[in-house]
């Protein structure tokens, strides 16, 4: 590997102690909350020190942030698999519908990361441009999905899927993913076939 290659893949590997802080922020912050977690707690857990902290992230808020970026980052990975798998419009359409069951069911058990984010962020500031961010991107992707399947009215399709999701995300966490899940599909599936278009 030449000296440029390695400073090229150093530079887009996060440091041990970035990835640690990291880790401890986003399974504290989805599962007690982002108000209640101090930055102290999230040192303790990640083993590095203040300095280190705010060198990495220079505060709390910008940890919030990065601790959304990577939920961000972990749904369009899904999204991208998901292209890769299933050529077929329609079985692409499909996958993401497992895709959010099996994320209802395995990962996001306590609801939407964004939706409690936005709930301990009520005011305009960077957070909620970051929520409205990824949840237009969600949109407009299940919106080009929808469209791609030949379904009538994509745009309309796309905010009930986000609607769905949405409400299987806290309904999944209040009443069983078990109970949810299944709904969720169900659903999504009858509300697809109910805009497909004759061929």
């Amino acid at each position: 590997m030449s000296t440029t290659t390695a400073a090229s893949h150093a530079a887009t590997q996060p440091s041990p102690a970035r990835q640690r802080l990291l880790e401890a922020a986003t399974q504290l912050f989805y599962n007690e909350g982002i108000h209640s977690v101090g930055v102290d707690r999230i040192i303790d857990e990640a083993g590095v020190t203040r300095a280190t902290m705010y060198k990495q992230f220079a505060g709390k808020e910008g940890l919030v942030l990065a601790y959304l970026e990577g939920e961000d980052q972990g749904l369009r990975a899904l999204f991208a698999q998901a292209a890769q798998a299933g050529g077929d419009p329609d079985v692409l359409l499909d996958l993401v519908v497992a895709g959010i069951e099996q994320d209802i069911r395995d990962r996001h058990t306590r609801g939407c990361p964004f939706i409690n984010a936005a709930a301990e962020y009520p005011d305009q500031g960077p957070v909620r441009e970051l929520i409205a961010d990824h949840r237009e991107w969600f949109r407009d992707t299940l919106r080009q999905l929808a469209e791609g399947a030949g379904l009538r009215d994509p745009e309309g399709v796309a905010a009930s899927l986000v609607l769905l999701r949405d409400a299987a995300l806290v309904g999944g966490y209040l009443d069983g993913q078990d109970r949810v899940g299944p709904a969720f599909a169900r659903t999504a599936r009858e509300l697809i076939a109910a805009h497909k278009a004759e061929r």
